[in-house]
């Protein structure tokens, strides 16, 4: 156990160091930041002066070195556009897209695995059919399309919670509302196919055969095994929230990672981009790791 997840530790580590050399050099084909935050009449002493104290004057192979340099201290550099250290506003951010994140994936797993498994103990009755259509719509369904029409229903018409914001726990219900629906549509439809395969298996018939009740058998026997498929899916989902709900902190004027990487794209904020980038992917490999160790819990043979 311990050597494989050495394995996926060290691969994560390359992963990720790829992954820096990547962004570092195609964050720079987005233009010169001296030419949007200075001026369009500004001199070019000016200009130069600007590159100069931002060390954006020296060659691209040096910057990268240096770049590599400060990050082995994490030090990610500040912030062009917010004069402060690019980590702290990147951590910040983070802080609440892990909030929501966090939030959302448990009432999803819950409600998911509940639903899910309801479902497929009654293959195509009255439940597993609604269960099906609505978990269809909500995994096709965009994030974007759903946050403007929950806006304008339950904002604007009903006025039953804020249009935008985080100041009070009303702001967060239509975030979390908004991204529940498509990771749940999408597991409620995993966990039925594993629970489908799992419910049909020889020890649930033994089991049926002894006289053991239907919760014990849906929720015990059956559900244990069926969960690998069901973890990969809501890890998935996760790292995706944690990547960043790009479109729905956008619509809800939510401060998060995701929103702040875009504005920091379109600011050519370099070092906030390349900080938000490293902050991110650690958390994702830090999941995966999470995960392998669960695969080992439920299933002892991935120990060997």
């Amino acid at each position: 156990m311990t050597s494989f997840l050495s394995k996926r530790a060290i691969a994560s580590a390359i992963s990720l160091i790829v992954l820096i050399v990547l962004v570092f050099f195609l964050s720079r084909l987005t233009g010169d930041p001296a030419s949007l935050y200075l001026p369009v009449d500004a001199s070019a002493e000016s200009r130069e002066r600007f590159r100069e104290i931002n060390g954006l004057n020296d060659p691209l192979i040096l910057q990268f070195f240096r770049y590599v340099g400060d990050l082995v201290q994490f030090d990610f550099g500040m912030s062009i556009r917010r004069s402060e250290p690019a980590l702290d506003a990147v951590l910040r951010a983070f802080v609440w897209t892990l909030q929501l994140a966090v939030i959302t994936m448990s009432l999803v797993t819950i409600a998911a695995i509940a639903v899910g498994s309801l479902a497929a103990f009654r293959v195509g009755g009255l439940f597993d059919r609604l269960a099906t259509f609505l978990s269809l719509i909500g995994a096709s369904a965009p994030d974007f399309w759903i946050a403007i029409v929950a806006i304008v229903v339950f904002s604007v018409n009903l006025g039953w919670v804020p249009t935008s914001g985080t100041g009070t726990v009303w702001h967060w219900i239509l975030p979390i509302m908004v991204l529940f629906i498509r990771p749940f549509g999408l597991i409620v439809q995993i966990v039925r196919g594993a629970m489908i395969a799992a419910l049909s298996s020889a020890y649930v018939k033994t089991a049926r055969a002894k006289g053991v009740r239907n919760r014990p058998i849906i929720f015990v026997h059956a559900l244990r095994n069926a969960m690998l498929p069901v973890i990969t899916v809501i890890g998935d989902q996760a790292a995706a929230l944690l990547n960043g709900a790009v479109v729905v902190e956008s619509v809800f004027g939510f401060p998060g990672v995701g929103k702040l990487m875009i504005d920091s794209i379109l600011q050519r904020d370099f070092t906030v981009v390349l900080a938000a980038i490293f902050v991110t992917a650690v958390a994702i490999f830090v999941m995966n790791i999470v995960i392998d160790i669960l695969y080992a819990v439920l299933d002892p043979r991935i120990r060997y």
